[in-house]
């Protein structure tokens, strides 16, 4: 057996331990860069030192560490506080009105965990409150935090632009972002037109009542609602707002690395309100960290013995982009329904660089294309976000709502991709 079939197995194999075990890929990574690259292949533990992803790594650290402290400041509250007002007792804009909520909060940063974590309680809430089908309430939620999810401010975000960077592959933040928001929107349209939702467009429920539905779920305690006890906007919160734009300005108008600069503004911040800093790195995703970083030091591994280049070639032979990219596109929808989609994202550009190189191709539509197939699925409740859903289904037993997001999930694994493929390599958006 050679040495890249190996090293592809062993992939394979601890995306399925991932899948099957509460083992963090990240450390099956670590173990793998080791197992591989010093016994197998006969790399120095030097040359394993430089694989890692200190630049991705301080930029997942950076944002994750400033975003931590806007989170515990109440400015996510206060976004969902002031998203709920805006729709003032429409029922039929609800679904939208969370679709939209999470875009918003996973678009600033927000991790996508944390998004559901708190977006479903309310929104579930009112789905039972209303009559409205929780299955069409969750996936327009996992739909609107993924369309917020690659933003250059967010992991995904972070893990596929930085991959298109480091092998020079042009690439565009921007365009990702739209690309995406198209596709999810897209995908939340059809989904809220199939399961009846213009019927709730013409149903009016008092403001009051809304207003009490969703402050009876926004609660920490059990005592009075949070939004009541942060008091509202305050002069810390607008500062913790303007840190975004403040962010946005240091990266993308001064160059400076986004990672650094998102350290040196949580600093600022840290030095203005030095008592609500306590927890925030206890609160910071380091399991997403560590599996980002520790699956990438294994793909760099890959790459440095020649799997990459072994790949390439598998992929090259089959003569027709177009299909291999709707295979990948197909392989990340499978793989990420199961194992993690942070993973698999930062494991595919190395994969899909041939197809990435086609001059033929645009390379934003083509990575556009298999960001969405692999992230559609994680409505999963075999996935963190399916299982809160799951947790917060009201009026329907569990198993039965288990049954719908499992049998849902098999749809997007069928439909996503080849939806996705079809967008944005064979019509092709304008950019």
């Amino acid at each position: 057996m050679s040495l890249e079939t190996i090293a592809i197995i062993v992939l394979l194999i601890i995306f399925a331990i991932g899948a099957s075990l509460p083992i963090n890929i990240g450390v099956l990574g670590f173990v793998a860069a080791f197992i591989v690259g010093t016994l197998v292949s006969g790399l120095s533990i030097d040359e394993i030192y430089s694989i890692f992803p200190a630049e991705l790594f301080i930029t997942i650290v950076g944002i994750t560490y400033l975003f931590a402290i806007i989170q515990k400041s109440g400015v996510v509250d206060l976004i969902a506080e002031w998203g709920l007002r805006l729709v003032k007792g429409k029922v039929g804009l609800t679904p939208w009105l969370m679709f939209m909520l999470s875009l918003v909060l996973a678009g600033v940063g927000t991790y996508g965990i944390a998004v559901v974590s708190l977006v479903a309680p309310i929104a579930l809430k009112i789905a039972y409150k209303y009559k409205i089908n929780p299955l069409m309430m969750s996936i327009m939620i996992i739909m609107g935090m993924q369309a917020g999810s690659f933003s250059p401010l967010n992991v995904f975000g972070i893990i596929v632009n930085g991959g298109m960077q480091s092998r020079d592959l042009t690439h565009s933040p921007a365009v990702l972002l739209v690309n995406c928001f198209i596709y999810f929107g897209l995908v939340a349209l059809i989904v809220f037109i199939l399961f009846g939702g213009f019927r709730f467009l013409k149903r009016q429920s008092t403001a009051l009542d809304f207003v009490a539905a969703t402050a009876e779920v926004i609660q920490t305690d059990g005592n009075e609602p949070a939004e009541k006890r942060e008091g509202g906007l305050n002069l810390y919160k607008g500062i913790c707002l303007a840190s975004i734009v403040v962010l946005g300005i240091l990266s993308l108008g001064f160059d400076v690395s986004i990672g650094f600069a998102a350290i040196l503004v949580g600093f600022v911040l840290a030095l203005i309100a030095p008592g609500k800093q306590d927890g925030i790195l206890k609160e910071m995703p380091w399991g997403v960290i560590f599996l980002v970083t520790g699956i990438v030091t294994y793909v760099g591994v890959m790459e440095k013995i020649g799997v990459m280049d072994y790949v390439t070639a598998l992929i090259a032979d089959m003569g027709n982009p177009l299909l291999a990219t709707l295979t990948v596109s197909y392989v990340g929808g499978f793989v990420s329904a199961f194992a993690s989609t942070t993973g698999f994202l930062a494991s595919v550009i190395p994969i899909a660089t041939p197809i990435l190189q086609d001059p033929t191709f645009s390379t934003n539509n083509v990575i556009s294309a298999i960001s969405a197939s692999s992230s559609i699925v994680d409505l999963s409740p075999l996935s963190s976000a399916g299982a809160l859903l799951l947790a917060n289904v009201q009026g329907m037993k569990e198993r039965v709502f288990f049954r719908q997001l499992l049998f849902t999930t098999g749809v997007f694994i069928a439909l996503g991709p080849g939806f996705a493929w079809l967008l944005f390599v064979v019509i092709g958006m304008p950019w």
